[in-house]
C-alpha cells in the first residue's frame, strides 16, 4: 500500500515524458533534433540547474494547441495516481508558452480542462499555481498575471521559478496583485541561491510556501523563524541530487529540518529529468536516511498541513495519512 501523498512542488512541463514529447511532436509536424527515445534520454545528464532549463525548454516547444496541454496534464495525473498522490498543486509555467506565440487561454484552457476532470477520472483533488520566470522583467510578469486574471481560468495561486539570478523583490506588485485578488503565493528561493534569497521572498513578497529552500539552513536565526512562523519548505530531493544541489542523499539534511521544528515535504519538481516520481523521491530518501514509519507519517501530515486546500479537503487527506499509518505502523518503511 503506497503511502497517500500530498504533492506541492512539481512543473507540469516537467512531467513531460520522452515518448509524449515525440508523439506529440509527430502530431504537430515538428521535427526534433533526437533520433528516438533513447537519445533523448541520454541527454539528461544536468551540470546544473541552467544546462537542465536549456533542455526543459526545447522540449516543452512542441506544446502548441489545447489537447497538447490537456495531454500532459492528465499524463502527469495519471502517472501521480499509480504514485499514491490524493491531492497536487502543479505549476504551470505560462510565460514559457506564451513567449513563444502560444495564447495564454489556449495553453490554460487545456491545463485547466484536464485539472478540472481530475477529482472525477483520478481521484485527485488538484490547484493550479501559475508560475513566473525569474530571469524574465517582472513587467512581463505582471503583464501576464493581469492577462491570466481577465482569463475564466480557475487559478489557485502565484509563484516565482527558473534560475535564481538577481532579486526577487522588482515583482513585488505581481505578489501584491495576486494577494488583491486572493491567490496564494509561493516562490523559489534557497536552491541555488543563498538563504538571503529565502528571506527576500518572505520578507518582500509575502510568500506563504518556500519552494526548495534547503539553503535555509545556512541561517540559524532563518531556520528558527520557519520553524516559529510554520513556512513550509517544498523539498524536492532527486532534484536536489541530480542538479548538484546535494552530493549524496546520504548527506540529505531532512532530519536536521525536522529537528529544527521545520514544516518540510517531499515533493518530485521535473519528474521526467530527475528520475522519479514523488513515491520515488520518499523511497530513495526511505533507503538513503534509513526514514521510520513515523517520520514518514510526519512527512505525509506536513504536506497535509501545507497544501491549500479547504477544511474538509484536510481532514478526508489527514484521514488517509492517519490510516496509512495504523497500517505501517509495526513494520519498517
Amino acid at each position: 500500500m503506497l503511502m497517500p501523498a500530498v504533492e506541492l512542488h512539481v512543473h507540469l512541463e516537467g512531467t513531460f515524458e520522452p515518448e509524449l514529447i515525440l508523439a506529440i511532436a509527430e502530431r504537430n509536424g515538428i521535427e526534433l533534433p533526437y533520433d528516438d527515445v533513447e537519445d533523448l534520454r541520454r541527454r539528461y545528464r544536468f551540470t546544473g540547474l541552467q544546462s537542465f532549463l536549456d533542455l526543459y525548454y526545447d522540449n516543452m516547444a512542441v506544446l502548441r494547441t489545447e489537447q497538447d496541454f490537456a495531454d500532459l496534464t492528465r499524463a502527469y495525473l495519471g502517472r501521480a495516481r499509480a504514485g499514491g498522490v490524493q491531492h497536487a498543486e502543479v505549476f504551470f509555467d505560462i510565460q514559457a508558452h506564451t513567449a513563444r506565440g502560444v495564447p495564454a487561454a489556449v495553453a490554460l484552457g487545456g491545463v485547466s480542462e484536464a485539472l478540472t476532470a481530475s477529482e472525477r477520472e483520478f481521484g485527485i483533488s488538484t490547484g493550479l499555481i501559475v508560475t513566473f520566470l525569474r530571469h524574465l522583467p517582472a513587467e512581463d510578469a505582471l503583464a501576464s498575471l493581469q492577462e491570466i486574471l481577465r482569463l475564466d481560468v480557475p487559478v489557485l495561486g502565484v509563484g516565482l521559478c527558473s534560475s535564481e539570478v538577481g532579486p526577487a523583490a522588482p515583482f513585488k506588485d505581481v505578489y501584491d496583485l495576486a494577494r488583491a485578488h486572493g491567490l496564494r503565493r509561493v516562490a523559489h528561493a534557497g536552491e541555488e541561491g543563498p538563504a538571503a534569497n529565502v528571506r527576500e521572498v518572505l520578507d518582500v513578497l509575502g510568500v506563504e510556501r518556500v519552494d526548495h529552500g534547503i539553503r535555509a539552513l545556512e541561517d540559524a536565526d532563518l531556520v528558527a523563524r520557519l520553524a516559529r512562523e510554520r513556512v513550509p519548505l517544498t523539498l524536492c530531493p532527486l532534484s536536489n541530487l541530480r542538479l548538484r544541489v546535494v552530493q549524496d542523499l546520504a548527506d540529505y539534511p531532512l532530519r536536521r529540518l525536522l529537528a529544527a521544528g521545520v514544516v518540510v515535504t517531499v515533493n518530485s519538481d521535473d519528474p521526467a529529468y530527475f528520475g522519479g516520481y514523488v513515491e520515488d523521491n520518499f523511497r530513495r530518501l526511505t533507503e538513503a536516511l534509513d526514514l521510520t514509519v513515523d517520520e514518514l507519517a510526519v512527512l505525509a501530515r506536513n504536506g497535509v498541513e501545507s497544501a491549500f486546500v479547504d477544511d474538509a479537503r484536510r481532514a478526508a487527506l489527514a484521514a488517509k495519512a492517519d490510516a496509512w499509518l495504523d497500517a505501517h505502523r509495526p513494520m519498517r518503511a
